[in-house]
């Protein structure tokens, strides 16, 4: 997966290869699609949500330009696999998770695996998770139609946020960098995730 989904593609940041070489992508899957965890598609992770292909999250990942001492903001922790990631890049992991069932699987998941520096939160990811705020990096994984600005407030002066804007046709991939108070947006590429669903829930 690393050789040639990952680096004959243009992956070259060396921490982002190593971390997709380490986590086990398999174990944050359904049982019945274990073995295909490392094909570059998408799959199935219940309640409606899927896993991203690996090609996709190594982007977002390189893009971010993560170093071992930031503290990042995870939007949407899904089965847990790119908080796993995450938690190899960065010195604190904050996850946040509309769907309790999601978010508790992928808590049994990483604490098993040993992955210790990651908090969850089952909550809007809309809303960020202000407690712990402010965040070197956030990383969004679901689609949204404009920037949440809880997000952006978020984010630490310097700080990078990764996440695809745009309906659900047609989304792009947009790299945020807070500057002197100000918010410079970078357009990267194409690319097609699930949406974001704001409202609060109920905490968990």
């Amino acid at each position: 997966m690393v050789r040639t989904q990952l680096a004959e593609r243009g992956i070259r940041d060396p921490r982002v290869l190593e971390a997709m070489g380490s986590v086990p992508r398999h174990e944050f899957v359904l049982e019945e699609f274990r073995d295909r965890a490392y094909e570059d598609y998408p799959l199935p992770i219940g309640e409606g949500q899927t896993i991203s292909q690996p090609y996709i999250v190594a982007a977002m990942l390189e893009h971010l330009a993560l170093r071992e001492s930031d503290r990042a903001l995870e939007v949407g922790t899904g089965s847990g696999y790119v908080t796993a990631l995450l938690s190899m890049l960065c010195a604190q992991v904050f996850s946040v998770e509309r769907c309790a069932p999601l978010a508790n699987s992928a808590r049994a998941a990483l604490l098993r695996l040993g992955y210790n520096n990651v908090a969850i939160h089952v909550g809007d990811g809309t809303l960020g998770w202000s407690e712990f705020a402010p965040f070197d990096a956030i990383l969004v994984s679901a689609a949204t139609p404009e920037v949440p600005p809880a997000l952006v407030e978020q984010l630490r002066e310097g700080g990078r946020m990764i996440l695809p804007v745009g309906p659900a046709w047609s989304q792009e991939l947009q790299l945020l960098s807070k500057v002197g108070g100000r918010v410079e947006v970078r357009m990267l590429e194409g690319c097609r995730f699930v949406p974001l669903v704001g409202g609060r829930v109920d905490s968990g």
